[in-house]
């Protein structure tokens, strides 16, 4: 038994279709009937009962799958594993970064690139649920994002630093001279929000909702949180982000958020039971003594 056969086997019973699962794997279909046919033979049992319309997997086949996708996902471990060590910090890391969380990386990745050249970095900026997505489906290594509000099953989330939710507005604004921000003081001014589906519009919308009788001015929503802070910095407008997003932007400054349970995770999320690559082991060291999370750290507490 081999694990190219394997694979072959894994693919058609995720397609249930020899013809697309050849194409997937760029073989013949006919080269995948013969290794399928090789495995069957060494099994002793059928693994798929084919007509000219279906496919179906036997009682041997869903049996075997399990096994299967277990043994491959620990052959790519033992892969990951030699290849750290014969590179030791070489290849790519995939990372998937929330929005909000950029402004705190972008110091550690500048210091990352000059110490580690042989790492090529592939940075993708999408909403939380496409990043988690992404994990679940390895396409990145690991996701920057704030916690979730409930457990992700599959993922592990590992807490960098904790923060909160402010108020942003321009250095003039009025709620600038202010030490907190009510909802009822932030009503009273026009507003340009984060996109729903974001992670600090979500966590904003979720402590707002049994807020009776409140009436936000929102003037513009958008995804693009770069966009936000420049809107903020040069109009009376305000937003509400992460006080994190405002990491070395000059020009705007965050209030925090007078409100129950305002609290918000900076996480390192990574799939369960998965090798953690030493290039990403260095990077999320280096982020965590980073100037950006040990200023969060010590204001927190």
């Amino acid at each position: 038994m081999e694990l190219r056969q394997l694979r072959y086997f894994v693919k058609t019973a995720e397609t249930l279709n020899f013809s697309e699962a050849s194409r997937a794997l760029f073989i013949t279909q006919s080269t995948l009937s013969q290794q399928i046919k090789q495995l069957e033979l060494e099994i002793g049992a059928p693994l798929f009962m084919r007509d000219s319309r279906t496919v179906q997997l036997t009682e041997a086949g869903s049996e075997l799958l399990p096994y299967a996708l277990r043994t491959l996902h620990e052959a790519q471990l033992c892969l990951d594993r030699m290849t750290d060590l014969n590179r030791l910090l070489a290849g790519t890391l995939n990372i998937g970064v929330t929005y909000s969380f950029s402004p705190i990386l972008t110091e550690t990745l500048l210091d990352f690139m000059k110490l580690y050249p042989g790492v090529k970095l592939n940075i993708y900026y999408k909403p939380v649920t496409e990043l988690m997505d992404m994990l679940r489906s390895r396409d990145v290594d690991f996701v920057l994002a704030f916690r979730p509000p409930q457990k992700l099953v599959g993922i592990d989330t590992h807490i960098l630093f904790q923060n909160y939710l402010a108020a942003i507005v321009n250095e003039h604004h009025p709620l600038a001279r202010l030490p907190k921000v009510t909802l009822e003081e932030l009503s009273r001014y026009d507003l340009a929000l984060p996109s729903k589906g974001l992670q600090a519009r979500n966590h904003f919308d979720a402590v707002t909702e049994n807020a009776h009788g409140l009436n936000l001015r929102v003037r513009i929503e958008l995804n693009e949180v770069n966009i936000l802070l420049k809107l903020v910095g040069g109009s009376n407008l305000a937003t509400v982000l992460a006080e994190a997003t405002t990491h070395n932007i000059t020009g705007v400054k965050a209030i925090p958020l007078d409100l129950p349970n305002n609290e918000m995770a900076g996480c390192v999320h990574t799939l369960s039971d998965s090798y953690h690559k030493r290039s990403m082991r260095e990077l999320v060291k280096m982020l965590s003594e980073s100037a950006a999370i040990r200023e969060r750290v010590s204001s927190w507490l």
